[in-house]
């Protein structure tokens, strides 16, 4: 491997997070700045793609600049320019895209595209410098829930992925029925502190023709068929219990699957990533699962857990030392598939 210090400016736009970040051969870290709009769409309930996309293009510059100010780098200090070009909102990818292709153009750097799910994967290499592949990893967001076995750098191999909803957009759903607002993860676990886990009694969702796929609509309407009839019985409804009582449900089928796969291709390491991933129950369930099987257990912070651009920068060095560049062609591909180039 290339022993050259590779400096990567990285910018990520694939949702609600305006982000840059400085990253030195994919694992340390220069700045990582984020803009988050969730203050705005939280007063439409969820994301609005239109505002994204508006508030992408009135932020990106700013939030690049003090990305270079904070590495006290310039750009002609780096060795490429890497960007998700999906999957994601098209019109917020577009913005980001944009932008790299401009400045990749502008400064003759190399431009490197990302996959917006490699680079949530990739979010464990940063603080945790011994992982390397093989691992398994389990992708957990709003948008995406993936099981993955991470064979090498850049080459991925989906063991499940959900058939519907994400988990983290089962956390909205739910959240939003039982009056908590948005964004539904962070409240969901909040609730889920004062509640019982045990007090309701919801069916863990399974596929049956996939053995490590996943299915959280069912779920959800599982709560929203609860909700309704205690309604309609004139019962009170305990938010805290139902709150704990599906998070659990959630957390169950993710171990289970993730456990399968850790005893189906003998994995001594195990990580997960994405915004589901900042959640402690979870971690703390995924922790003690790992720990009985005697696998490591991995996992990037809070911060690196959300959309953020150290995540791309941290992918696209591996993409770098594997040769990759991408022409003035690229683009934003909102349904881009995993493993896709």
């Amino acid at each position: 491997m290339d022993t050259k210090e590779v400096k990567i400016l990285a910018i990520e736009s694939s949702c609600d997070e305006t982000a840059a970040a400085v990253v030195v051969n994919g694992r340390e870290v220069k700045s990582n700045v984020i803009s988050t709009q969730i203050p705005l769409h939280t007063l439409y309930g969820g994301v609005v793609p239109e505002i994204a996309s508006r508030k992408h293009i009135e932020r990106i510059n700013q939030v690049i600049e003090q990305a270079l100010d904070e590495a006290d780098m310039g750009l002609e200090d780096m060795d490429a320019i890497a960007v998700t070009y999906g999957p994601g909102l098209v019109g917020a990818l577009l913005v980001g895209v944009a932008e790299a292709k401009a400045i990749a153009f502008a400064q003759n750097k190399p431009l490197i595209g990302v996959h917006h799910i490699e680079g949530h994967i990739s979010a464990n290499y940063i603080e945790n410098k011994d992982l390397k592949p093989p691992f398994l990893c389990l992708v957990v967001s709003g948008g995406h829930t993936h099981l993955v076995r991470v064979a090498d750098y850049g080459k991925y191999e989906i063991l499940g992925r959900t058939r519907d909803d994400a988990a983290g957009e089962a956390f909205d759903k739910v959240a939003r029925a039982i009056g908590l607002g948005y964004p539904g993860g962070p409240k969901i676990e909040k609730a889920a502190h004062d509640g019982n886990p045990s007090a309701i009694e919801f069916t863990r969702p399974k596929v049956s023709d996939g053995l490590y796929d996943f299915s959280f609509s069912g779920l959800k309407s599982q709560v929203l068929n609860y909700i309704n009839g205690a309604q309609m019985k004139g019962q009170v409804i305990n938010e805290a219990d139902i709150a704990a009582s599906f998070q659990q449900t959630v957390i169950d089928t993710l171990c289970s699957h993730a456990a399968l796969a850790i005893d189906e291709f003998g994995m001594d390491k195990f990580a997960i990533a994405g915004g589901v991933a900042s959640n402690q129950t979870l971690r703390a369930a995924m922790e003690k699962m790992c720990k009985e099987k005697g696998v490591k257990f991995y996992h990037p912070s809070p911060i690196l857990c959300t959309d953020n651009a150290a995540m791309i920068g941290a992918a696209a060095y591996y993409e770098y030392l594997a040769g990759r560049r991408d022409g003035w062609d690229l683009n934003a591909i909102p349904n881009l598939k995993l493993g896709e180039k």
